[in-house]
């Protein structure tokens, strides 16, 4: 039961840091090209984390 409810926050709290990341990307007034790399720095980030965590 405790795991459900955790794993239900996690799904909370990344859903709101994703419409956040959404938004603010939207709204910013820079180059295509720069807007483009920075949209794909968390899913970078992302696999650079699972990579190093699962080679750890």
């Amino acid at each position: 039961m405790l795991n459900i409810k955790h794993q239900k926050l996690s799904l909370a709290f990344f859903l709101l840091v994703g419409a956040a990341y959404f938004i603010t990307m939207s709204n910013l007034e820079i180059n295509y090209f720069l807007k483009s790399l920075i949209a794909f720095l968390p899913i970078q980030i992302a696999a650079l984390v699972y990579v190093s965590y699962k080679n750890w």
